[in-house]
């Protein structure tokens, strides 16, 4: 039976398809993970849920213990990530309410500790491969659901994870753009390169809210607008994850 861990928020531990559910604390060197892990089995897979800011949404972005939580998953036996995340459009051709499978990213971050490796001895530095974070055989499987279920979605994308909890200034937006960004957001990195350091494939759903700051003809971004965007469209997100592990038989 493979191990699937689930990194999300809103919607995700009110999955209905999981047989057995039962609640883990997992401790790791880093401290507590951002939530109990629900636990439970549907078909070939047993499967892990994690809320990214806890279960009452209440951890900034910032402050999210991200190594805590890819080490309770490594720890837990997980062979496989897959991550959600609401972001923001850099293109006009990502509408609100698409789903994005993003296959690079930008770590625009300051303040999060973004490797495992930090605490070792002489000659025992890591240096991992970083040059396609996303994994291209989860992110295939993604993409076929996508199709699968007819939502409207992009088969690739830039992800820029700004630090947050403030949203981008119009000046930034911008600059995102320049650099090649297709969708901006506070939460895959440094999540993504440490699931790579610590050997666990991963990928990312990422539904579009908003368009950012960057858009001089529409409303700049807010909480309000990208929650009611989220809530409207999140069924998507959780439609394509049970599809997967109803009926994928490629993991």
């Amino acid at each position: 039976m493979f191990k699937v861990g689930l990194i999300g928020g809103t919607g995700l531990e009110k999955l209905n398809i999981l047989q057995a559910v039962d609640e883990l604390n997992i401790e790791t060197p880093y401290g507590n993970a951002s939530s109990s892990f629900y636990h439970g089995k549907t078909g070939k897979f047993e499967v892990y849920i994690l809320s990214r800011h806890g279960r009452d949404h209440s951890i900034p972005p910032t402050q999210v213990n991200n190594r805590g939580n890819i080490y309770a998953l490594k720890k837990l036996g997980c062979q496989y990530i897959f991550a959600t995340t609401a972001c923001g459009s850099l293109r006009d051709e990502i509408r609100r309410g698409d789903v994005v499978i993003p296959d690079q990213f930008i770590d625009f971050t300051k303040h999060r500790i973004n490797t495992f490796y930090d605490h070792f001895g002489p000659g025992q530095l890591g240096h991992t491969s970083m040059a396609d974070p996303f994994s291209d055989k989860l992110r295939q499987i993604l993409i076929k659901a996508c199709k699968d279920l007819e939502l409207s979605y992009h088969s690739n994308g830039n992800i820029v994870t700004i630090e947050g909890p403030r949203f981008s200034t119009r000046a930034e937006s911008k600059m995102f753009r320049l650099l090649g960004a297709d969708i901006v957001n506070m939460s895959i990195a440094p999540e993504v390169s440490l699931a790579n350091e610590a050997g666990i494939p991963y990928a990312s759903i990422a539904l579009s809210t908003d368009y950012d700051s960057w858009k001089q003809d529409d409303e700049p971004v807010t909480w309000d607008n990208v929650l009611q965007v989220f809530n409207d469209n999140v069924k998507h997100v959780t439609n394509l994850l049970v599809h997967i592990l109803e009926t994928d038989q490629s993991l």
